[in-house]
C-alpha cells in the first residue's frame, strides 16, 4: 500500500513537471477588473482560449484567438514562457473632449509571453476587456489571417450593420437578430456590434489602435457565436471613375507589416447599465497618443454645409443661387452672424472632381478666403479620396491659400492599403495645419487620438439617407456607432415629417422625426465638426431654433447620462464651463421621462430654456413649444417626447 502511494505521488509530480515544461497552463490564468466584477479566465492548451465573466455570470465562453503568419501560427500549440502583471492608473487630459475633459484610465494588465517571439496582452477595466497580439520578429511579417472566435453561452440579441462586401460605405441600418438565428452563410457585419444578453448585460465589440492593418468584420460561426473576417491586401488597381478604383488583384494575405509591433486591440465594453455605453472611452484609452506635437491650431466647431439641400436651396435673395460667389458669401454671412467658425464647400465648387486646384468659373477661392477671414469664418473643401491620392501636394497649396480643412469622401474600403491611406493623409495634412473630416469612411478606431486633426468621420447611416434615416435606427447610434468615436451624422433639418407622410426632395429635403428631435441631436451626438445641414434661409426663418443650435458646443468638460435604454430613448446632460445643455431622443414610441437636476452645483439657480415637442408633433412634426423655467440642484422635471421626438434645453 505504501509503495502504491509513493508511485501515485511520483506520477503526479511527473505530470506536473510535464505540464510546466510543455508550457501548458494546468489551471486558468485569471485577470480581474479593478473593482473585481469583470474577469477574464485564460486557458492555455493546444490553443489560447478565454472566458469572460461578470460576477458569477459567464458572458463569453471558451473563446479563442490566433494569428496565422506565412510560416507559423501564433496561438497553435503555444508554449508559455512567463506572465507579467501590471496596473495602469492615470488621468488623461483629452485634446478635444467629446464627453469629458479628463479620461480616467484605470485597468489591470496581464501580458503572456510565448515561445516564437510573441505575446498576448489582456487588459481588464471596470467597464470592459481588451486583448492584442504583440510580436518581436526580426523579419517582416506576412499575416495570412487573424482568428477571433467568440461563443455565447445563451441566446443573445445582436444589433448588426450587415454588409455583403468588404467594399462598403458603413451606412447600413442596424439589423436586430438573435444570435442563434444568425446563420453562417448570412452577410457579415461591420463594427461596432452590440449584444444584449439574457441577463440584461450589454457587450459592445470593436477595435482600437488600428494602424498598418485592415479593419475587422464579424460573421456568424453558425453555432451561436461570431468569428472575424478581414479584407485581403490589394495589389493591383484599375480605373473606376473619378472617386474609386477597381481592385484587380488581391494578395493571399491580409497584411504585410513590421515583424516587431503591437497589433490592434480587440475590445469588449461590458456593462449592466446602458448609460455606460455612452460614457465609455475605451477606444480612446487603448489607442496611441498624439504623434503630431503642437495641435493648438486644430479648432473643433460647427460648420454650415451646402450639400444636403444644395447650394441652390436658399430663397428670398437677390442673386441666382448655386456654386457661385454670391451663394457662398451668403453662407459665410450666415455663419458669421451665428458664430459658426466654418462653411463646407461640397461637391461642385471645383471645375472637375479630379482637379483640386481649379475652381469652377463662378468661384474665386482667394477672394472667398479673404471674405471669410474678414467675417471670422474659415473654408473647408470637399474632395474625393482618389483626387487627394493623385494630388498629395494639395495640403501645402491649401495651407498657403488659407484653407482650414478638407472633407475627404468615398473611400468605402478598409483593407490595409486604405487604413494606411487614412494615416498618410492625416499626417500630411497636419504638416500644413489642415483639419480632416473623413466622409465615406469606416468607424473610428483610434486615429482621432493619434492624429487629432482628424476631428470627425462618417461611417454612419446619417441624414443624407433621407427616408432610410429613421429615429428607430438613430436611437441606437449613441449606444453603438457614437460609442467608439466622433460621428459625422449631419443633423439640423428645419423641414420635419412623421414617416407616414414623409416626402423629401432637393431643394426642400426633410428629416424623419420631429423638429425637437433634430435639435436634441446637437447635444446627444458627438462630432468635432458638427454640421448644420440645412440652408441659411430656413435657419433665418426659424430663428429660435438656430439660436439654440448655434449655442451648443462641440467639445465638453463633463457628461452626465440622465436616462438610457438601448433602442428606446436617451437623455444626456453636458457641461461646457458653467453652462449645461440637455438633449433627449426617443424612437417611434412617445414617452415621458422623469429627470433630476441633481448634477447642478448646490446653491446656484439656473435658467432652463427648453424646446419640447408640441401637442400636435405626433402628426405635424414641426410643432414645438419653447419654455423657460428656473431650476436648481433639487429640481425634478417630467419631460415629454412624442413619437420620433425629442427634448432639448440649455441651462445658464
Amino acid at each position: 500500500m505504501k509503495n502504491l502511494l509513493i508511485k501515485q505521488r511520483l506520477a503526479l509530480v511527473v505530470a506536473s513537471l510535464f505540464i510546466l515544461c510543455s508550457g501548458k497552463a494546468a489551471n486558468p490564468i485569471e485577470l480581474q477588473s479593478p473593482n473585481g466584477q469583470l474577469k477574464v479566465s485564460i486557458q492555455i492548451t493546444d490553443k489560447i482560449n478565454y472566458t469572460v465573466s461578470y460576477g458569477r455570470d459567464e458572458l463569453l465562453q471558451n473563446c479563442s484567438l490566433q494569428m496565422d503568419l506565412q510560416n507559423e501560427t501564433l496561438g497553435a500549440n503555444p508554449k508559455l514562457i512567463r506572465q507579467k502583471r501590471t496596473t495602469i492608473n492615470e488621468t488623461i487630459k483629452r485634446e478635444f473632449p467629446m464627453k469629458n475633459a479628463f479620461v480616467k484610465n484605470k485597468c489591470n494588465v496581464l501580458q503572456l509571453d510565448f515561445k516564437r517571439d510573441f505575446s498576448v496582452e489582456f487588459r481588464a477595466y471596470d467597464d470592459g476587456i481588451a486583448y492584442r497580439f504583440i510580436t518581436r520578429k526580426k523579419a517582416e511579417s506576412i499575416v495570412k489571417d487573424e482568428d477571433l472566435v467568440i461563443n455565447f453561452p445563451h441566446e443573445y440579441q445582436s444589433h448588426l450593420s450587415l454588409t455583403g462586401s468588404f467594399k462598403t460605405s458603413y451606412e447600413h441600418p442596424y439589423s436586430h437578430i438573435k444570435t442563434t438565428e444568425y446563420k453562417e452563410n448570412e452577410r457579415m457585419t461591420t463594427l461596432p456590434v452590440l449584444l444584449e444578453t439574457d441577463k440584461q448585460y450589454k457587450i459592445l465589440i470593436s477595435e482600437a489602435d488600428l494602424s498598418d492593418y485592415p479593419c475587422m468584420f464579424l460573421k456568424s460561426t453558425g453555432k451561436n457565436g461570431m468569428k472575424s473576417a478581414f479584407p485581403k491586401c490589394p495589389l493591383e488597381f484599375g480605373d473606376d471613375g473619378d472617386r474609386s478604383v477597381k481592385i484587380l488583384k488581391e494578395a493571399d494575405y491580409i497584411a504585410k507589416t513590421a515583424g516587431t509591433r503591437s497589433f490592434p486591440w480587440r475590445l469588449f465594453v461590458i456593462t449592466k447599465e446602458d448609460k455606460q455605453l455612452l460614457e465609455n472611452e475605451m477606444v480612446y484609452k487603448l489607442s496611441s497618443p498624439n504623434v503630431l506635437g503642437d495641435i493648438s491650431w486644430v479648432k473643433p466647431g460647427q460648420v454650415s454645409w451646402d450639400w444636403w439641400n444644395g447650394t441652390f436651396s436658399p430663397y428670398g435673395v437677390d442673386f441666382k443661387t448655386g456654386c457661385n460667389m454670391s451663394t457662398y458669401k451668403y453662407y459665410i454671412d450666415f455663419a458669421s452672424k451665428y458664430g459658426i467658425p466654418y462653411i463646407i464647400m461640397d461637391e461642385g465648387w471645383a471645375n472637375s472632381t479630379r482637379d483640386p486646384f481649379t475652381p469652377n468659373a463662378d468661384i474665386n477661392l482667394k477672394e472667398l478666403v479673404k471674405y471669410g477671414n474678414e467675417k471670422n469664418v474659415k473654408l473647408i473643401l470637399w474632395l474625393s479620396w482618389l483626387t487627394v491620392e493623385n494630388n498629395f501636394d494639395l495640403f501645402k497649396k491649401y495651407s498657403e491659400l488659407g484653407i482650414a480643412g478638407v472633407k475627404i469622401d468615398f473611400m468605402d474600403r478598409s483593407d490595409q492599403w486604405m487604413v494606411n491611406y487614412f494615416e498618410r493623409v492625416a499626417k500630411e495634412a497636419a504638416k500644413y495645419k489642415i483639419m480632416v473630416d473623413f466622409h465615406g469612411a469606416f468607424k473610428p478606431s483610434g486615429l482621432y487620438r493619434t492624429c487629432p486633426n482628424v476631428i470627425t468621420s462618417e461611417g454612419v447611416l446619417g441624414m443624407e439617407q433621407g427616408a432610410n434615416c429613421k429615429p428607430d435606427n438613430n436611437i441606437y447610434l449613441p449606444f453603438i456607432r457614437n460609442a467608439v468615436g466622433p460621428m459625422d451624422f449631419t443633423p439640423g433639418a428645419m423641414i420635419n415629417m412623421q414617416p407616414e407622410v414623409y416626402r423629401s426632395e432637393r431643394p426642400n429635403n426633410a428629416s424623419v422625426g420631429t423638429r425637437v428631435n433634430q435639435l436634441a441631436m446637437f447635444v446627444v451626438f458627438e462630432s468635432g465638426l458638427q454640421m448644420l445641414a440645412d440652408n441659411p434661409t430656413l435657419y433665418y426663418r426659424e430663428h429660435e431654433c438656430i439660436d439654440f443650435i448655434s449655442s451648443v458646443p462641440v467639445t465638453w468638460d463633463e457628461t452626465k447620462v440622465l436616462y438610457a435604454k438601448v433602442g428606446q430613448a436617451v437623455v444626456v446632460a453636458k457641461r461646457k464651463g458653467d453652462n449645461w445643455f440637455i438633449g433627449g431622443m426617443t424612437n417611434s414610441t412617445g414617452r415621458t421621462i422623469d429627470i433630476s437636476f441633481d448634477f447642478l452645483p448646490k446653491g446656484k439657480e439656473f435658467q432652463l430654456t427648453s424646446f419640447e415637442d408640441g401637442i400636435n408633433a405626433d402628426r405635424q412634426a414641426m410643432d414645438y413649444k419653447k419654455k423657460t423655467l428656473e431650476v436648481n440642484n433639487s429640481t425634478k422635471l417630467t419631460i415629454n417626447m412624442e413619437r420620433n421626438g425629442g427634448w432639448a434645453g440649455s441651462l445658464k
